[in-house]
């Protein structure tokens, strides 16, 4: 067999992959082709959750009673807050990303280097508040009762604010069975188990005259269906079935099950970026301190993990919107 050895004409050289293909290294080419590829596969998972949002939408959790939790301030409702300020936070470190890559352009050392600082300082809050925010969604705030058919019952006032079973529930005293191994259940934490029982809820809500029950039905005002006192005692003592506390892959406490899934599947995701631009940023901020940079003349690698940056902040705007907006 032969090799054809393809000539470029006028050096008389074989084209060995430099800038050609629309003036890019074959570094940033490689960047695009993974912001391409990802960006399907986010649409994929984005796509999935819509399908499913407008499907289920007269169940759907609504998102201003979800989010509604800020750090160091317990007991206040404040819808969105701490969810705008991360967005911030994370669109201001986009922002000192573009300088450093401007500074690097000029060669200077010394910005470019502050600005990968407070870029790592940005996505390094971001994670943390994501992180605190799984933790608040998972530990809940309420409570709510699981129907037999896997409906979800809370609980209201008079006013329509939602109530907490620890508000109105008392817990009474009874004993746990000790699992064994005979029994057949290799091991169960403790912790799993609900505060209160079906029973002691069904007391606490026939004790309390203005605890309304709230079914996760969306009406035509676009608020929770709430039922009448005698419905309410009806529906907990003909249909409730479980206990549940917070929201994890099998209940949620604020609606569909299957919206608690979406949001651990794709922010976690979305997360999961977010942490590996962290720890690919601070590898550059060390070399650039190092001087690698400097001496090649050129901070391309910057610009490179700039571009991975921008993606994982313009994901995160269609995250925000899909979740916390429609």
């Amino acid at each position: 067999m032969s090799t054809t050895v393809v000539n470029t004409g006028t050096e008389g050289k074989t084209w060995g992959g430099g800038n050609p293909p629309l003036k890019a290294s074959y570094g940033k080419m490689m960047m695009w082709f993974f912001i391409v590829s990802d960006a399907l596969t986010f649409s994929g998972f984005l796509a999935a959750y819509g399908f499913s949002r407008f499907k289920f939408i007269e169940t759907w959790p609504i998102a201003d009673e979800v989010f509604t939790h800020v750090p160091f301030l317990h007991g206040q409702e404040l819808p969105m807050i701490y969810v705008a300020f991360m967005t911030f936070i994370l669109i201001m470190s986009s922002v000192t990303m573009v300088l450093a890559v401007d500074a690097g352009h000029h060669l200077n050392k010394g910005k470019v280097t502050i600005y990968m600082l407070l870029t790592i300082i940005g996505g390094l809050i971001f994670v943390g508040s994501q992180a605190w925010e799984w933790a608040t969604f998972i530990k809940g705030d309420y409570g709510a009762i699981q129907t037999k058919g896997g409906n979800i019952l809370q609980f209201v006032d008079a006013n329509g604010h939602r109530v907490a079973l620890r508000d109105f529930v008392t817990a009474g005293p009874r004993e746990r069975e000790q699992l064994q191994r005979n029994t057949g259940v290799w091991f169960m934490s403790e912790g799993s188990l609900p505060t209160y029982t079906v029973e002691e809820v069904i007391n606490g809500l026939e004790s309390h005259d203005n605890i309304l029950v709230r079914t996760q039905d969306i009406n035509e005002d676009g608020h929770k269906t709430v039922l009448s006192r005698e419905e309410s005692l009806k529906q907990i003592k003909t249909n409730g079935k479980h206990v549940i506390e917070g929201a994890n892959l099998h209940v949620n406490e604020y609606g569909s099950p299957l919206f608690a899934d979406f949001f651990f599947f794709i922010t976690g995701f979305h997360g999961f970026h977010v942490f590996s631009g962290v720890v690919i940023n601070i590898i550059i901020f060390f070399n650039v301190i190092l001087g690698t940079y400097e001496k090649r003349k050129n901070y391309e690698m910057v610009e490179k993990v700039g571009l991975y940056w921008h993606f994982v902040d313009l994901v995160w705007v269609f995250v925000f919107t899909f979740f916390y907006l429609v």
